[in-house]
C-alpha cells in the first residue's frame, strides 16, 4: 500500500503592495533584511559607517515561514522553530536573494538561520 502525504493547512505568505504574494516552501524562510538603523550602522560613539564600509546584511525580520520539512517517513511535517516577525541573524552566504516590486527579500533554509535576536 502507497503512503500518501498528508498536506498542511498552515500557509503563510507575504503579500506585496501589487497583490504578489510570497509563499515560502518546505522549511524555507523569507526574510525582509534590516534597514541600516534597525541594523545598527551607528557605532557607540556615535560614528556612521557608510554603505560602502559595510557588508550583506545578516539580520532581517521574518516576514513569512515554510510549512516545514517531511520526516524521513514522510508521514509528519517537522514544523519551523522561527515565526513571523521574528528579528533573526543568519548565514553570510546562505540565502537567495528576491527582488519583488521593487522590495529586496531573503529566502533562507531554516537550517541558515543561526539565531533570534531578542
Amino acid at each position: 500500500m502507497a503512503k500518501t502525504k498528508k498536506t498542511s493547512s498552515t500557509k503563510t505568505s507575504v503579500q506585496t503592495n501589487t497583490g504578489v504574494s510570497i509563499r515560502p516552501l518546505s522549511d524555507r524562510v523569507v526574510i525582509k533584511p534590516l534597514s541600516a538603523e534597525e541594523a545598527g550602522s551607528r557605532t557607540l560613539s556615535g560614528i556612521i559607517i557608510p554603505d560602502t564600509a559595510k557588508e550583506k546584511p545578516e539580520q532581517g525580520k521574518v516576514v513569512a515561514v515554510g510549512p516545514g520539512k517531511w520526516d524521513e517517513d514522510g508521514e509528519k511535517r517537522i514544523p519551523v522553530s522561527v515565526k513571523i516577525g521574528d528579528k533573526v541573524m543568519f548565514s553570510k552566504y546562505g540565502y537567495s536573494e528576491v527582488k519583488v516590486n521593487g522590495v529586496e527579500y531573503f529566502i533562507v533554509n531554516e537550517s541558515d538561520i543561526l539565531a533570534v535576536l531578542n
